[in-house]
C-alpha cells in the first residue's frame, strides 16, 4: 500500500505527485513548472508572478456567484533536512514516503507534508467539479521558509477574494487567528586561524540523534540544542586544558529549525589525549542526563582523525564566542498570558559556522508582541557584542494580530461543530505565518488557518496523522460552500 492508495484520494494522488518533485526553499523551479503544467492538464487557470509565487483562479459554481470570495494559501517549498546516514539530493532526489500506523512519514528525511499537504488540499478543491463554492484563488508561495520571499514580494491588487484560508496549521481541530512575528541575528567573529603545533592529535566531536523540531511549535517542548550542547563541552575541555585548541565548529542548517546535530574539531597535545576523552565524555554525560527524556536518542561520537587540522583559529576568539554562545538565551523566553499553552516569546541559536576567518551565529528570535520581540533580540545583540563580534538583524516581520468573533470565524465554528460534533479549538500559534505580511498589504481581508496535525516538522521525524487529512479535507469543503454572502 502507498499514500496514493489513502482517502480522500484526489488529496494524496496530489501530495504524492508533489513528493516527486524536489522543492527545497530557494529552488522551487521545478515545483513552480510542475503547478502551472498542473493548472494546464486540469483546466485550471494559472499564472506565476514576477517573483515565483503561483496564483490559481476559478469561477463561483452555479447560483454561487455572490458568495465572498476565497483565496486558499499554502506555499510551495518544504525544509531539506537528512538524517546523517541517510543519501538524500533533495535538488534531484523525490521524497521517498512511508505508511507507519496511523501516519505517513518519509525515509530518513523530512516528508514535505509542511505545507504540501496544504498545497494538495488546494489543487483537489480546484480539480473537483462537483464542489459547491464561490469566486475561488489558490496562491500558492515560493520560498516561505527561508525568508517568506514570496509573501513578502507579493503585490497589492492582484488577488480579488475577501477570505484568506491558510493551509499551513499543524493541529486538526484547531482554529490559527494569529501568530508570532520573527527577527533573525547574526552574530560574526572575525578570526585569526594559527599553524598547528608538533605533537597534537585531532579528534572529531559530533553530538547527534536529538529531535530538533521546527522552531516554533516545538520549542516549548524544551529540548536540547546541539549546537549549545557541543560548546558546553569544548569550553570545559579548554578551561582544563588550555592548550587544546579548536579548529572547527559546525552546527544547524535552518535558522527555524532547533539544531538535532553539531560537530567540531579539536586539536589535543598528544600526552592529554586520554585525559581530554576522559572529560569529553563526562560533559556529554551530563548533558544527555539532562535531555534524556526530551531527547533520549542523543548520541556522541568522539573520533580520532587520520589527518591533523594544519591550523587552528584564535584561542583568544574562540573563548569569548564559546562565552557568548553558552551565556546567550535560547528557548522560550515567556509564554502567552492570554492563551494558555502558547509559546509568547522565544529564540533559536540555530546555526555555528566556522568558515574563511568567521565564526557565525545565527539565531531566529519570535513573539506575538513586537517590542518583546526586539528586546529579546537586544538584548542577543548586547551578550554577543560584549564578546566582540559584529551583530546584525535581517527578515523582519510584525506578527498577525488575532481578530475573534468575525463572521467568517462564525461560520467556521459552526461548520465544524455540525460535522464533527464538538467545538473548534479557537488559538493561535508562535510559528510564523505569511498570513501576517499578506494582511498588511490586503487589510480587507479576514483570514484564518487550518490544517491537518503534522508532528516533528523541519526535522526527519516529520510525519502527518492521515485520518486527519480526510477530516480537513471535509471541513474545507463544507466552508467554502458556507461562505458569507458579499
Amino acid at each position: 500500500m502507498t499514500i496514493k492508495d489513502l482517502q480522500p484520494k484526489a488529496v494524496w494522488e496530489n501530495f504524492y505527485g508533489l513528493t516527486r518533485v524536489p522543492r527545497p526553499s530557494k529552488h522551487e523551479g521545478k515545483v513552480q513548472e510542475y503547478l502551472l503544467q498542473w493548472g494546464k492538464e486540469h483546466g485550471v487557470d494559472v499564472k506565476r508572478d514576477d517573483t515565483g509565487n503561483i496564483i490559481f483562479s476559478a469561477p463561483a459554481t452555479p447560483g454561487f456567484e455572490n458568495r465572498k470570495g476565497v483565496i486558499m494559501q499554502a506555499h510551495m517549498d518544504m525544509v531539506p533536512q537528512k538524517t546523517a546516514d541517510t543519501k538524500h539530493d533533495f535538488l534531484t532526489d523525490p521524497i521517498e514516503t512511508e505508511i507507519k500506523g496511523e501516519w505517513v512519514g518519509a525515509k530518513g528525511t523530512t516528508l514535505g507534508a509542511d505545507n504540501g499537504i496544504g498545497v494538495a488540499l488546494a489543487l483537489s478543491v480546484l480539480q473537483d467539479k462537483t464542489l459547491k463554492h464561490g469566486p475561488l484563488e489558490a496562491l500558492i508561495t515560493y520560498d516561505e521558509e527561508t525568508g517568506m520571499t514570496g509573501a513578502n514580494a507579493l503585490k497589492p491588487g492582484i488577488l480579488k477574494g475577501d477570505i484568506l484560508l491558510n493551509l499551513d496549521s499543524e493541529d486538526e481541530g484547531e482554529l490559527c487567528t494569529g501568530c508570532a512575528g520573527g527577527i533573525d541575528g547574526i552574530a560574526d567573529f572575525s578570526y585569526r586561524t594559527y599553524k598547528t603545533p608538533e605533537g597534537y592529535v585531532c579528534y572529531r566531536l559530533t553530538v547527534k540523534g536529538l529531535k530538533g523540531g521546527h522552531s516554533g511549535m516545538d520549542i516549548s517542548l524544551f529540548r536540547g540544542n546541539a549546537n549549545k550542547i557541543v560548546c558546553r563541552i569544548l569550553k570545559a575541555v579548554i578551561d582544563e586544558f588550555p592548550g587544546v585548541k579548536v579548529a572547527g565548529i559546525t552546527g544547524g542548517s535552518l535558522r527555524n529549525a532547533i539544531p538535532f546535530e553539531a560537530e567540531a574539531d579539536i586539536l589535543i597535545p598528544s600526552a592529554d589525549s586520554r585525559k581530554v576523552k576522559t572529560l569529553v565524555e563526562k560533559k556529554f554525560e551530563e548533558s544527555r542526563f539532562e535531555y534524556q527524556y526530551s531527547d533520549p536518542g542523543t548520541v556522541m561520537f568522539y573520533e580520532k582523525q587520520a589527518k591533523v587540522a594544519p591550523r587552528y583559529i584564535s584561542p583568544k576568539v574562540i573563548g569569548n564566542a564559546l562565552k557568548a554562545i553558552l551565556a546567550c538565551p535560547h528557548g522560550v523566553g515567556r509564554m502567552s498570558d492570554t492563551l494558555p499553552g502558547l509559546t509568547e516569546t522565544s529564540t533559536n541559536m540555530a546555526i555555528i559556522r566556522t568558515q574563511k576567518g568567521h565564526l557565525t551565529v545565527i539565531s531566529l528570535t519570535r513573539s506575538s508582541i513586537d517590542s518583546a520581540k526586539m528586546y529579546l533580540s537586544d538584548s542577543i545583540r548586547y551578550v554577543f557584542e560584549l564578546a566582540g563580534a559584529k551583530y546584525s538583524t535581517a527578515g523582519a516581520y510584525s506578527g498577525w494580530t488575532p481578530k475573534l468573533g468575525t463572521p467568517m470565524i462564525k461560520v467556521l465554528e459552526d461548520t465544524y461543530k455540525d460535522l464533527f460534533g464538538k467545538d473548534l479549538r479557537i488559538t493561535a500559534t508562535h510559528g510564523g505565518l505569511e498570513c501576517a505580511i499578506m494582511g498588511a498589504k490586503y487589510t480587507n481581508w479576514e483570514m484564518v488557518s487550518i490544517g491537518p496535525t503534522i508532528v516533528h516538522p523541519h526535522s526527519p521525524d516529520e510525519r502527518v496523522k492521515i485520518d486527519t487529512v480526510g477530516q480537513v479535507w471535509k471541513f474545507l469543503t463544507a466552508v467554502l460552500e458556507n461562505i458569507p454572502e458579499k
